[in-house]
Parts: C-alpha cells; structure tokens; sequence
C-alpha cells in the first residue's frame, strides 16, 4: 500500500487544524504538550479524551510531516539526477510512498 502527496498533505491539515485547536485551548504547544503526556504528568483523567485525541494528531501530524520530507528528498534526488548540471525543470508530479505496515 502507498501514500500520495495529496494523501500526506490532506492528513496534515486536518492533524495542523485539531492539533492548532488544542493548542488554543490550553495554551500549550503541541510538542510540549505531548512530552508532558509521554512522561505521564497530565491530570487525572479529568481531560483523558481531549489529551489522547490531542495526542493521536499530534503523531499523525510528525507522522505526515517525515514522509513529506522523505518524498521532498527523493523528488530533489530524482530532480538533479534529470538536470546534470542544467536547469531544474519542476512538472506536477504525483509522488507516492509505501506506508509501514
């Protein structure tokens, strides 16, 4: 199974929108909000279904953003292989990667 550009992108923004929604409502940033959930230190449970949703986006969204630049690199690698020395010619390109099972 593979993953498209288009896939990674879409999955990104609606991880961005919900991750930048609980960012606003507990004016935390989603990396130090996730550190704090790793090392066990959030509340009682009073907010346990905000933080695992919050948290669940959050590696969706690093997730997303490895494979981004995964297939970033190999387009630049595919790019300069075709350019030898010459211009860079940029074309729509639908680049896929394989998804970890």
């Amino acid at each position: 199974m593979e993953v498209t550009i288009t896939e990674i992108l879409d999955d990104l923004q609606v991880a961005d929108e919900t991750t930048r929604r609980f960012e606003r409502r507990y004016w935390l940033s989603s990396a130090d909000f996730y550190a704090f959930y790793q090392q066990g230190l959030l509340d009682d449970g009073e907010h346990t279904e905000d933080f695992s949703q919050w948290a669940a986006f959050y590696e969706i969204k690093v997730d997303r953003e490895s494979a981004l630049q995964t297939l970033s690199r190999l387009r630049v690698e595919q790019l300069r292989a075709a350019a030898q020395e010459h211009e860079i010619h940029l074309n729509p390109h639908e680049p896929a990667l394989p998804l970890a099972s």
